[in-house]
């Protein structure tokens, strides 16, 4: 379980998911009110129902959720007619995801929205599911043979959820020797490679243009804080402030540097470059530069209460000009942080907000994080998220949509009753 205060700070503090069994009354009664409303998105009774099959068997208290023990231990449900549903079923989830995001909005938005992208990897046997491969998997932090989803969550003060899901296909699928798994995995004949950040980019992109729920603040780790290409996109949205985690060899200046265009010929034509204009000092790393700062400019910031006291972490912040190709690119704020002790170890960020932002505003950012990660460890021992047996693309992307929409009804439950308890909550098979 999570300590009581996870991210406190100016903004909002974001609370934990603590619902009990014993809080919750007629719970599939309430259910199928919600599934009510998605309705429209499926063509047949059928699917409906099954619809509610799978969900009953990721609420049961069984050890293994995948679709065959559920479907033998819900009642009415039959393994085929389920495993057709998630695997090759024809879903509106356009439609669903719409109508989910409001339910969320209507749950949880707040003006001072924090999006929150990340990756999610699920461990797999084998090599016929879609988008597997060797890569690295952060649950279990190292390269093994797995699927990875990109994700984007929403947080407020009133909780958190999951707001959308791609499975990320590594490159190496779409050349000619893995034509026959894509064909077994029934890709969809447009579906073309795309980077982890251009995935999360297309995800900011679509939540903040739909405007169905309001986002302030966009975050995110260093693989998409390293991407020219994701901080351009987030950027477009003039009024969103982002807070990127960005590796320590970045490199920056403290001022912007002085520059020159210089003439040189290259095949008999005369071109021009930009250089630093001569005396000017070469960029330094981030990690160069936090480790000469005095420790007069470090303040010791809690940023979290937990099991054994206070969590706290030593703080600063620069404007600084970042680097590329040792040219200056953008000014940003750098906020540098560090662990305490002999040997700290640092984590650096950086953000577009105004010049006027305080530290305990990034302080603050520095956290929010966390309900990410609650929602795919939520979702996977409680749901059995990560316990799917399907092969295909639509079937990843079905049961995915599915364990989003479960995990969020049980902190609608949550937000519905108004009240705190001390554990999950898990509803008999």
């Amino acid at each position: 379980m999570l300590p009581d205060i996870r991210t406190s700070g100016d903004i909002f503090s974001i609370p934990k998911f603590d619902l009990d069994r014993s809080d919750v009354e007629d719970f599939l009664e309430t259910l199928q009110g919600f599934h009510a409303e998605f309705r429209d998105c499926f063509a047949r009774e059928e699917a409906r129902n099954n619809l509610f099959y799978y969900t009953i068997g990721q609420f049961s208290q069984m050890e293994r959720k995948s679709i065959e023990p559920m479907a033998l231990n819900v009642e009415g449900a039959k393994v085929r007619a389920v495993q057709r549903f998630i695997s090759e079923a024809t879903w509106d989830a356009g439609k669903m995801m719409h109508i989910y995001r409001s339910m969320v909005n209507d749950d949880m938005g707040e003006e001072s929205g924090v999006l929150i992208l990340d990756e999610s990897g699920f461990k797999k046997k084998g090599n016929d599911s879609a988008g597997v491969y060797k890569q690295y998997c952060g649950n279990i932090g190292k390269v093994d043979n797995c699927q990875v989803g990109v994700f984007a969550a929403y947080t407020s003060s009133k909780g958190y959820a999951l707001l959308d899901k791609e499975l990320f296909v590594p490159e190496a699928w779409f050349g000619d020797e893995y034509e026959e798994r894509r064909n077994k995995c029934q890709f969809p004949k447009d579906l073309q490679f795309k980077t982890k950040p251009q995935i999360a980019a297309r995800m900011v992109n679509e939540i903040i243009e739909q405007n169905q729920i309001p986002v302030k603040y966009v975050v995110a780790d260093s693989i998409y804080g390293n991407s020219p290409e994701f901080v351009e996109n987030v950027e477009k949205h003039v009024d969103k402030i982002y807070f990127l985690a960005t590796p320590s060899d970045t490199k920056c200046w403290l001022r912007m540097p002085a520059t020159v265009e210089k003439e040189y010929r290259y095949r008999g034509e005369t071109r021009k470059k930009l250089t630093l204009k001569q005396g000017e000092k070469k960029p330094v790393s981030l990690m160069d530069l936090a480790k000469g700062i005095n420790s007069y400019f470090w303040y010791r910031r809690k940023v979290s209460e937990g099991t054994k006291g206070p969590i706290e972490y030593e703080f600063t912040k620069r404007r600084v000009v970042l680097s590329k190709n040792e040219l200056p690119t953008k000014e940003v704020w750098l906020t540098m942080k560090r662990s305490l002790g002999a040997n700290p170890t640092y984590s650096f960020y950086i953000s577009n907000a105004p010049l006027s932002a305080d530290l305990s505003l990034f302080v603050w950012l520095s956290g929010v994080r966390w309900p990410i990660e609650q929602c795919f460890e939520e979702g996977k021992s409680e749901l059995g998220m990560d316990q799917y047996e399907v092969r295909k693309y639509l079937g990843w992307n079905h049961h995915m949509l599915i364990s989003m929409l479960s995990h969020f009804f049980l902190w609608h439950l949550k937000i519905k009753l108004g009240k705190k308890s001390t554990s999950y909550y898990c509803c008999p098979a």
